[in-house]
C-alpha cells in the first residue's frame, strides 16, 4: 500500500510545516512586541533630561518651563532630593499629597527600583541631588528584583532551543495520537477503493470518523457485485443459447445438405433443377460454417475454448494451411505466393496449433470470399524485434479506409457490404482477433501493398 505512507508523510509534512510557520510567527510577534516596548526606556531618559534641566539659583532650585510643561502634559509629577539632607528641595505643582518630602536612604533605595505609594518612579542623579519622576499608577510594571543567575543567561540560547525541540516533539506526539484513529480508518478505505476496479467484493466496518465513506464504498461494492452477477448470467444465457441453437440446427441442416447433394447428383433431374440443388447445398454449407464460427467466437469470447498450448513452428503451420488451399483450388483462381525467406527453417511461438491454423485459414478464406473473380494471395512469415509477423495479402478489390478503421477499432461480428450473397467481413476476422488475443498477440488490418486487402498477425517469438 503506497497510499497510506503517502498520506502519513503528508500529515507529518503538514505538522512540521505548521510547527515551523508557528515558530516563525511567534518570533515575528516577539520582535514586534519587543520593538513596540522599546520606548519603555523613555521614562529613565526623561528623568535624565529633567535632571539636566534642574538649575540652582539664589532662591533655590528651578526647572525650565519647557520641561515642566512636558511633564504636566504627560501627567508626571517630579521631586528633587538634596544629596546632603535627603529632603525634597523642589517639587512640581501636581505632586500628590500622599508623597512625603523627606526620605531615608532605604526609602530612596526602594523607590529607585520600585514605587512610591503605588506610583512607578524613575530616577536620575545630578551633581547636587536626585531627580525622581512619578508616573500615573498602572502605567508601567517594574521588575523589583532585576537580577539573574549568570549561567542561566549564558545558557539561555541553548535552553531555548531545547525547549523548542521539546515543544515540537510534544506537538508531534499529540498530533500523531489524535490522528492514529483516522489513519487506521483510512487504510481499509484505500484498500477497498483499490479492490473495486478489480471486481472483488468489499466489506468495510462502518464505524469511526470515516464511517459514512465506508458505508458508501460498501453500497458501491454491492451494486457492482450485483451488476457483475447479472452480466455473468446474461453472458452465460447468451453462450448457452448460441450453443443450443448451433446444436439444434446441425441435424436438420445435415439432412438438407444430404438431400440437396443427392438431388444435385441425380441425373434424372434437369440441369436447372440440379443447379438449384447445388445452390441449396452450397448455401447450407455456408450456413454450417457460419454456425461453427459463431459457436467458436462465443466460446473464445467467454474463455470457454480450452487451449492446448505447446511450442509450435509457425512457418510449418502457415505452409500447411497454404498447401491445403492450393490443393482445393482446382480452377487456379486463387494462386498463393510465398514471400518469406526460403532459407529460414523455423519461427517458434507458444500456441494452440489448431487455433492458429484456424486463424490463418480465416484470413486466406476472407480473401477468397470477397474476390469472386479471383485474386492472387501473398503469404509471408517474418521476424520483427522478438515478434513473429504473419501477413496475408491479396491484390483483389480491397476495402475502403472507413471499413479498415471499423475492422481495426470496432468490436463486432459483422460489417455490412454490398455483397449480400457472400460472407461478410467481421465474424471470420473476429475469430482471428480472439485467437490471436488468447495468444498475447495483435492483429492489424490495412491496405495491401499489392492493391487489395492485408491482415498482419504478430505473435511473441520464443527460443525453444
Amino acid at each position: 500500500m503506497k497510499s497510506v505512507p503517502k498520506l502519513l508523510r503528508r500529515f507529518v509534512g503538514i505538522l512540521l510545516l505548521s510547527s515551523f510557520l508557528l515558530l516563525i510567527a511567534n518570533l515575528v510577534i516577539l520582535a514586534i512586541v519587543t520593538a513596540t516596548q522599546a520606548p519603555n526606556g523613555y521614562p529613565w531618559k526623561t528623568a535624565e533630561t529633567a535632571a539636566r534641566n534642574m538649575t540652582q539659583t539664589d532662591q533655590g532650585y528651578t526647572m525650565s518651563q519647557r520641561m515642566e510643561n512636558q511633564l504636566k502634559s504627560e501627567n508626571i509629577w517630579a521631586i528633587y532630593i538634596d544629596n546632603q539632607t535627603n529632603e525634597c528641595v523642589w517639587y512640581s505643582d501636581n505632586l500628590p499629597d500622599t508623597i512625603p518630602l523627606k526620605f531615608t536612604a532605604s526609602d530612596i533605595a526602594n523607590f529607585t527600583r520600585g514605587y512610591i505609594d503605588g506610583y512607578p518612579t524613575f530616577t536620575s542623579s545630578s551633581e547636587n541631588g536626585l531627580m525622581v519622576l512619578g508616573y500615573p499608577k498602572e502605567s508601567f510594571w517594574k521588575h523589583m528584583w532585576p537580577s539573574w543567575d549568570y549561567h542561566f543567561i549564558a545558557n539561555l540560547p541553548k535552553n531555548i532551543l531545547i525547549v523548542l525541540a521539546v515543544n515540537v516533539i510534544l506537538i508531534f506526539i499529540i498530533y500523531m495520537t489524535a490522528n492514529t484513529k483516522l489513519l487506521k480508518s483510512v487504510k481499509p478505505i484505500t484498500d477497498g477503493i483499490q479492490a473495486l476496479p478489480m471486481g472483488n467484493p468489499v466489506i468495510l466496518k462502518e464505524k469511526g470518523v470515516l464511517s459514512e465513506i465506508s458505508a458508501n464504498i460498501n453500497r458501491t461494492s454491492e451494486i457492482l457485485q450485483s451488476q457483475k452477477l447479472q452480466l455473468r448470467k446474461k453472458e452465460t444465457a447468451r453462450a448457452n443459447w448460441i450453443a443450443g441453437v448451433s446444436h439444434d440446427i446441425r441435424t436438420p441442416l445435415s439432412m438438407v445438405m444430404g438431400y440437396a447433394g443427392q438431388l444435385e447428383n441425380d441425373e434424372n433431374l434437369s440441369d436447372t433443377e440440379r443447379k438449384k440443388a447445388s445452390a441449396i447445398r452450397r448455401q447450407s454449407e455456408r450456413m454450417r460454417n457460419l454456425i461453427n464460427d459463431l459457436n467458436l467466437a462465443s466460446k473464445l469470447e467467454y474463455n470457454m475454448q480450452p487451449l492446448t498450448v505447446k511450442t509450435e513452428n509457425v512457418l510449418a503451420i502457415v505452409r500447411q494451411v497454404a498447401v491445403d488451399f492450393l490443393n482445393t483450388d482446382i480452377d487456379g483462381k486463387f494462386p498463393i505466393e510465398w514471400e518469406s525467406d526460403e532459407n529460414t527453417a523455423a519461427y517458434y511461438v507458444n500456441g494452440d496449433k489448431d487455433l492458429l491454423k484456424r486463424a490463418i485459414t480465416n484470413l486466406i478464406q476472407n480473401s477468397i470470399n470477397h474476390n469472386e473473380y479471383g485474386c492472387s494471395i501473398f503469404v509471408s512469415v517474418l521476424a520483427e524485434e522478438n515478434v513473429c509477423a504473419i501477413c496475408v495479402e491479396d491484390d483483389g478489390i480491397g476495402v475502403s479506409d472507413e471499413q479498415i478503421d471499423k475492422l481495426n477499432n470496432t468490436p463486432h461480428y459483422m460489417v455490412c457490404d454490398t455483397n449480400t450473397t457472400e460472407q461478410r467481413h467481421g465474424l471470420g476476422l473476429l475469430i482471428v482477433k480472439q485467437i490471436v488475443k488468447s495468444h498475447n498477440g495483435t492483429v492489424t488490418i490495412a491496405h495491401s501493398s499489392h492493391g487489395g486487402f492485408a491482415a498482419k498477425i504478430r505473435l511473441p517469438l520464443i527460443t525453444p
